[in-house]
Protein backbone atom coordinates (compact mmCIF):
# COMPACT_ATOMS: atom_id res chain seq x y z
CA UNK A 1 0.00 0.00 0.00
CA UNK A 2 1.67 3.21 -1.12
CA UNK A 3 2.01 6.12 1.34
CA UNK A 4 -1.64 8.08 0.63
CA UNK A 5 -3.37 4.43 1.11
CA UNK A 6 -4.74 3.89 -2.47
CA UNK A 7 -4.14 0.33 -3.55
CA UNK A 8 -1.54 -0.64 -5.93
CA UNK A 9 -2.45 -1.25 -9.47
CA UNK A 10 -0.54 -2.73 -12.47
CA UNK A 11 -2.02 -2.00 -16.08
CA UNK A 12 -0.53 -4.10 -18.82
CA UNK A 13 -1.57 -2.07 -21.60
CA UNK A 14 -2.15 -3.84 -25.00
CA UNK A 15 -0.63 -2.72 -28.31
CA UNK A 16 -1.78 -2.50 -30.91
CA UNK A 17 -4.97 -1.44 -30.19
CA UNK A 18 -8.04 0.52 -31.08
CA UNK A 19 -8.18 1.94 -34.79
CA UNK A 20 -6.91 -0.24 -37.66
CA UNK A 21 -6.48 1.51 -41.17
CA UNK A 22 -10.12 0.79 -42.22
CA UNK A 23 -11.80 2.21 -39.58
CA UNK A 24 -9.57 5.19 -40.02
CA UNK A 25 -10.17 5.43 -44.09
CA UNK A 26 -14.25 5.10 -43.04
CA UNK A 27 -14.40 7.72 -40.99
CA UNK A 28 -12.18 9.96 -43.09
CA UNK A 29 -14.59 8.90 -45.65
CA UNK A 30 -17.51 10.93 -43.95
CA UNK A 31 -15.74 13.35 -42.82
CA UNK A 32 -14.42 14.55 -46.17
CA UNK A 33 -17.71 14.18 -47.30
CA UNK A 34 -19.01 16.44 -45.19
CA UNK A 35 -16.46 19.40 -45.94
CA UNK A 36 -16.79 18.62 -49.82
CA UNK A 37 -20.93 18.73 -50.13
CA UNK A 38 -21.80 20.52 -46.72
CA UNK A 39 -24.26 18.70 -44.00
CA UNK A 40 -25.92 16.40 -43.93
CA UNK A 41 -24.09 13.69 -45.89
CA UNK A 42 -26.23 10.47 -45.25
CA UNK A 43 -24.43 7.36 -44.15
CA UNK A 44 -25.93 3.63 -44.63
CA UNK A 45 -26.23 1.99 -41.00
CA UNK A 46 -23.11 2.76 -38.07
CA UNK A 47 -20.28 3.84 -40.49
CA UNK A 48 -17.90 1.73 -38.18
CA UNK A 49 -19.29 0.24 -34.49
CA UNK A 50 -18.71 2.66 -32.13
CA UNK A 51 -21.31 5.22 -30.17
CA UNK A 52 -18.70 7.23 -29.81
CA UNK A 53 -17.45 7.49 -33.26
CA UNK A 54 -21.01 7.96 -34.59
CA UNK A 55 -21.89 10.59 -32.19
CA UNK A 56 -19.35 12.48 -33.28
CA UNK A 57 -19.85 12.18 -36.80
CA UNK A 58 -23.27 13.09 -36.42
CA UNK A 59 -22.58 16.59 -34.19
CA UNK A 60 -20.51 17.47 -37.79
CA UNK A 61 -22.94 16.76 -40.09
CA UNK A 62 -23.42 12.81 -41.22
CA UNK A 63 -27.15 11.57 -40.53
CA UNK A 64 -27.40 7.66 -39.86
CA UNK A 65 -30.22 5.69 -41.70
CA UNK A 66 -30.46 1.99 -42.29
CA UNK A 67 -31.39 2.00 -45.76
CA UNK A 68 -30.77 4.23 -48.57
CA UNK A 69 -34.76 4.40 -49.33
CA UNK A 70 -34.39 7.25 -45.91
CA UNK A 71 -32.22 8.89 -47.97
CA UNK A 72 -33.21 12.06 -50.91
CA UNK A 73 -31.42 11.28 -53.89
CA UNK A 74 -29.58 14.81 -54.22
CA UNK A 75 -27.41 14.52 -50.93
CA UNK A 76 -24.44 11.87 -50.96
CA UNK A 77 -24.55 8.99 -49.14
CA UNK A 78 -21.76 6.29 -47.36
CA UNK A 79 -21.81 2.37 -47.44
CA UNK A 80 -20.05 1.58 -44.02
CA UNK A 81 -16.96 0.12 -43.58
CA UNK A 82 -18.53 -3.13 -42.74
CA UNK A 83 -19.22 -4.14 -46.84
CA UNK A 84 -22.99 -3.71 -48.30
CA UNK A 85 -24.95 -6.55 -50.40
CA UNK A 86 -24.25 -5.60 -54.63
CA UNK A 87 -27.56 -4.56 -54.30
CA UNK A 88 -27.03 -1.51 -52.62
CA UNK A 89 -24.60 0.37 -55.13
CA UNK A 90 -26.92 -0.75 -58.07
CA UNK A 91 -30.20 0.98 -56.04
CA UNK A 92 -27.82 3.59 -55.80
CA UNK A 93 -27.23 4.52 -59.46
CA UNK A 94 -30.56 3.80 -60.23
CA UNK A 95 -31.25 6.86 -57.96
CA UNK A 96 -28.27 8.52 -59.56
CA UNK A 97 -27.16 8.99 -55.81
CA UNK A 98 -23.89 10.75 -55.00
CA UNK A 99 -22.01 7.76 -53.28
CA UNK A 100 -19.06 6.81 -51.70
CA UNK A 101 -17.52 3.16 -50.65
CA UNK A 102 -16.09 2.96 -47.07
CA UNK A 103 -16.39 -1.08 -47.38
CA UNK A 104 -12.65 -1.92 -45.49
CA UNK A 105 -10.43 -2.89 -48.52
CA UNK A 106 -9.87 -6.12 -46.35
CA UNK A 107 -13.60 -7.02 -46.21
CA UNK A 108 -13.42 -6.03 -50.09
CA UNK A 109 -10.96 -8.36 -51.00
CA UNK A 110 -12.96 -11.63 -49.24
CA UNK A 111 -15.83 -10.36 -51.59
CA UNK A 112 -13.79 -10.42 -54.78
CA UNK A 113 -12.61 -13.68 -53.82
CA UNK A 114 -16.72 -15.07 -53.36
CA UNK A 115 -16.94 -13.85 -56.66
CA UNK A 116 -13.93 -15.60 -58.26
CA UNK A 117 -14.61 -18.82 -57.43
CA UNK A 118 -18.32 -18.67 -57.98
CA UNK A 119 -17.58 -18.04 -61.65
CA UNK A 120 -15.40 -20.53 -61.69
CA UNK A 121 -18.50 -22.63 -60.71
CA UNK A 122 -17.34 -23.30 -57.23
CA UNK A 123 -19.86 -23.39 -53.81
CA UNK A 124 -18.97 -20.92 -51.53
CA UNK A 125 -18.67 -22.00 -47.27
CA UNK A 126 -18.29 -18.88 -45.18
CA UNK A 127 -17.27 -18.86 -42.23
CA UNK A 128 -18.69 -15.87 -39.97
CA UNK A 129 -21.95 -14.57 -38.34
CA UNK A 130 -25.21 -14.43 -38.64
CA UNK A 131 -26.33 -11.45 -39.06
CA UNK A 132 -23.26 -9.25 -38.63
CA UNK A 133 -23.06 -6.35 -41.35
CA UNK A 134 -19.84 -7.91 -43.05
CA UNK A 135 -21.64 -11.60 -43.24
CA UNK A 136 -24.70 -10.04 -45.12
CA UNK A 137 -22.56 -8.06 -46.98
CA UNK A 138 -20.57 -11.13 -48.07
CA UNK A 139 -23.30 -13.00 -48.74
CA UNK A 140 -24.91 -10.26 -51.13
CA UNK A 141 -21.95 -10.52 -53.88
CA UNK A 142 -22.79 -13.69 -55.34
CA UNK A 143 -26.17 -15.30 -56.43
CA UNK A 144 -28.52 -16.67 -53.26
CA UNK A 145 -27.72 -20.39 -53.57
CA UNK A 146 -24.00 -19.90 -53.96
CA UNK A 147 -23.27 -19.37 -50.67
CA UNK A 148 -23.62 -21.55 -46.86
CA UNK A 149 -22.39 -19.67 -44.15
CA UNK A 150 -21.18 -21.71 -41.06
CA UNK A 151 -20.72 -20.33 -37.52
CA UNK A 152 -19.31 -23.12 -35.79
CA UNK A 153 -18.20 -26.92 -35.62
CA UNK A 154 -21.71 -28.01 -35.24
CA UNK A 155 -22.72 -26.37 -38.83
CA UNK A 156 -19.81 -28.05 -40.45
CA UNK A 157 -21.23 -31.33 -39.62
CA UNK A 158 -24.23 -30.31 -40.73
CA UNK A 159 -22.84 -29.89 -44.30
CA UNK A 160 -24.01 -32.36 -47.11
CA UNK A 161 -22.01 -31.88 -50.26
CA UNK A 162 -20.36 -34.74 -51.90
CA UNK A 163 -16.93 -35.13 -52.45
CA UNK A 164 -16.51 -34.63 -55.73
CA UNK A 165 -18.31 -30.87 -55.47
CA UNK A 166 -16.49 -28.05 -56.06
CA UNK A 167 -15.90 -26.20 -52.93
CA UNK A 168 -14.08 -23.24 -51.43
CA UNK A 169 -14.23 -21.47 -48.26
CA UNK A 170 -14.13 -17.47 -47.04
CA UNK A 171 -14.28 -15.61 -43.68
CA UNK A 172 -15.50 -12.55 -42.36
CA UNK A 173 -12.51 -10.87 -41.55
CA UNK A 174 -13.08 -10.17 -37.38
CA UNK A 175 -13.21 -13.84 -36.29
CA UNK A 176 -11.55 -15.60 -33.26
CA UNK A 177 -8.21 -16.75 -35.30
CA UNK A 178 -7.96 -20.08 -33.37
CA UNK A 179 -11.95 -20.55 -33.14
CA UNK A 180 -11.33 -20.11 -36.98
CA UNK A 181 -8.55 -22.51 -37.99
CA UNK A 182 -10.84 -24.95 -35.83
CA UNK A 183 -13.61 -24.68 -38.27
CA UNK A 184 -11.01 -24.37 -41.56
CA UNK A 185 -9.56 -27.89 -40.14
CA UNK A 186 -12.71 -29.45 -39.65
CA UNK A 187 -13.86 -28.02 -43.40
CA UNK A 188 -10.56 -29.68 -44.90
CA UNK A 189 -10.81 -32.89 -42.96
CA UNK A 190 -14.41 -33.43 -44.44
CA UNK A 191 -14.02 -31.55 -47.24
CA UNK A 192 -10.01 -32.50 -48.16
CA UNK A 193 -10.48 -30.48 -52.06
CA UNK A 194 -11.74 -27.17 -50.65
CA UNK A 195 -9.99 -24.46 -51.79
CA UNK A 196 -8.79 -22.18 -49.25
CA UNK A 197 -8.01 -18.50 -49.85
CA UNK A 198 -4.76 -17.65 -51.41
CA UNK A 199 -4.34 -14.93 -48.29
CA UNK A 200 -6.03 -14.93 -45.07
CA UNK A 201 -8.77 -13.92 -44.60
CA UNK A 202 -8.84 -12.46 -41.17
CA UNK A 203 -7.63 -9.07 -41.37
CA UNK A 204 -3.47 -8.07 -39.55
CA UNK A 205 -5.84 -5.78 -37.44
CA UNK A 206 -7.55 -8.27 -35.84
CA UNK A 207 -4.65 -10.95 -35.60
CA UNK A 208 -2.30 -8.52 -33.96
CA UNK A 209 -4.72 -7.26 -31.27
CA UNK A 210 -5.77 -10.87 -30.31
CA UNK A 211 -2.23 -11.57 -29.81
CA UNK A 212 -1.83 -8.67 -28.10
CA UNK A 213 -4.12 -9.44 -25.40
CA UNK A 214 -3.34 -13.01 -25.27
CA UNK A 215 0.36 -11.47 -23.86
CA UNK A 216 -0.95 -9.06 -21.89
CA UNK A 217 -4.22 -10.98 -20.16
CA UNK A 218 -2.20 -14.07 -19.34
CA UNK A 219 -0.47 -12.24 -16.46
CA UNK A 220 -3.79 -10.22 -15.17
CA UNK A 221 -6.50 -10.67 -12.75
CA UNK A 222 -8.98 -8.88 -15.06
CA UNK A 223 -9.25 -7.75 -18.37
CA UNK A 224 -11.31 -4.87 -20.03
CA UNK A 225 -12.09 -4.29 -23.60
CA UNK A 226 -13.04 -0.73 -24.90
CA UNK A 227 -15.56 -1.79 -27.47
CA UNK A 228 -19.14 -1.72 -28.82
CA UNK A 229 -21.59 -4.53 -27.71
CA UNK A 230 -22.42 -5.22 -32.01
CA UNK A 231 -18.48 -4.77 -32.32
CA UNK A 232 -17.25 -8.25 -33.73
CA UNK A 233 -13.93 -7.61 -33.06
CA UNK A 234 -13.91 -6.13 -29.98
CA UNK A 235 -16.21 -9.50 -28.04
CA UNK A 236 -13.30 -11.62 -29.53
CA UNK A 237 -11.04 -9.76 -27.68
CA UNK A 238 -12.90 -10.62 -24.80
CA UNK A 239 -13.09 -13.89 -25.18
CA UNK A 240 -9.41 -14.48 -26.13
CA UNK A 241 -8.54 -12.98 -22.93
CA UNK A 242 -10.79 -15.47 -21.07
CA UNK A 243 -8.88 -18.87 -22.91
CA UNK A 244 -5.81 -17.35 -21.63
CA UNK A 245 -6.56 -18.34 -18.16
CA UNK A 246 -7.36 -13.96 -16.87
CA UNK A 247 -10.53 -14.95 -14.97
CA UNK A 248 -12.43 -11.80 -15.01
CA UNK A 249 -13.09 -10.01 -18.76
CA UNK A 250 -15.78 -7.54 -19.62
CA UNK A 251 -16.47 -5.48 -22.48
CA UNK A 252 -17.06 -1.46 -21.85
CA UNK A 253 -18.33 1.30 -24.28
CA UNK A 254 -16.52 3.98 -21.93
CA UNK A 255 -15.30 4.04 -18.50
CA UNK A 256 -18.46 5.18 -17.23
CA UNK A 257 -19.73 1.16 -17.59
CA UNK A 258 -16.94 -0.23 -15.84
CA UNK A 259 -18.30 -1.58 -11.96
CA UNK A 260 -15.35 -1.33 -9.93
CA UNK A 261 -16.58 -4.40 -7.49
CA UNK A 262 -14.95 -6.18 -10.52
CA UNK A 263 -11.52 -4.83 -9.14
CA UNK A 264 -12.12 -6.73 -5.56
CA UNK A 265 -8.79 -8.26 -5.48
CA UNK A 266 -7.02 -7.64 -8.67
CA UNK A 267 -3.36 -6.31 -8.44
CA UNK A 268 -2.96 -6.59 -12.07
CA UNK A 269 -5.28 -5.55 -15.23
CA UNK A 270 -4.88 -6.10 -18.83
CA UNK A 271 -6.49 -3.13 -21.14
CA UNK A 272 -6.99 -2.78 -25.02
CA UNK A 273 -9.39 -1.61 -27.39
CA UNK A 274 -11.25 -2.74 -30.36
CA UNK A 275 -10.19 -2.01 -33.89
CA UNK A 276 -13.15 1.08 -33.89
CA UNK A 277 -12.91 2.23 -30.28
CA UNK A 278 -10.63 5.41 -30.63
CA UNK A 279 -7.37 5.90 -28.32
CA UNK A 280 -9.57 8.83 -26.14
CA UNK A 281 -11.78 6.51 -24.48
CA UNK A 282 -8.65 4.09 -23.37
CA UNK A 283 -6.93 6.83 -21.61
CA UNK A 284 -10.36 7.65 -19.87
CA UNK A 285 -10.36 4.28 -18.40
CA UNK A 286 -6.95 5.08 -17.19
CA UNK A 287 -8.06 8.15 -15.94
CA UNK A 288 -10.66 6.75 -13.70
CA UNK A 289 -8.28 3.93 -12.70
CA UNK A 290 -5.63 6.59 -10.94
CA UNK A 291 -8.45 8.17 -8.86
CA UNK A 292 -9.06 5.34 -7.30
CA UNK A 293 -5.75 3.35 -7.57
CA UNK A 294 -1.80 4.39 -7.13
CA UNK A 295 -1.19 2.57 -11.06
CA UNK A 296 1.43 1.86 -13.04
CA UNK A 297 1.50 1.44 -16.55
CA UNK A 298 3.00 -1.02 -18.70
CA UNK A 299 2.91 -1.78 -22.55
CA UNK A 300 2.68 -5.16 -23.91
CA UNK A 301 3.21 -4.69 -27.51
CA UNK A 302 3.40 -7.38 -29.93
CA UNK A 303 3.62 -5.82 -33.78
CA UNK A 304 4.16 -2.62 -35.23
CA UNK A 305 1.21 -1.56 -37.73
CA UNK A 306 1.80 1.23 -40.40
CA UNK A 307 -0.46 0.44 -43.14
CA UNK A 308 -3.18 3.04 -44.84
CA UNK A 309 -5.58 2.67 -47.32
CA UNK A 310 -6.73 5.25 -50.38
CA UNK A 311 -9.81 7.37 -49.93
CA UNK A 312 -12.16 6.52 -53.43
CA UNK A 313 -10.93 9.07 -55.84
CA UNK A 314 -13.78 12.26 -55.30
CA UNK A 315 -12.41 12.41 -51.58
CA UNK A 316 -8.43 13.03 -52.08
CA UNK A 317 -7.22 16.23 -50.93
Amino acid sequence: MAINDLPDLRIFLAAPRGFCAGVERAILIVERAIEKYGAPVYVRHEIVHNRHVVEGLRKKGAIFVQEIDEAPDDRPIIFSAHGVPKSVPKNASKRNMIFFDATCPLVSKVHREAEHHVKKGAHIILIGHQGHPEVIGTMGQVEEGTITLVQDLADVEKLQFSDAQNLAYVSQTTLSVDDTKEIIKALQKKFPHIQNPKKEDICYATTNRQLAVKAAAAAADLLLIVGAPNSSNSLRLKDVGLKVGCKKSYLIQTADDIQWHWFDGVKNMALSAGASAPEILVQQVIDECEKRFNISVEMIKQAEENLSFKLPRGLVA
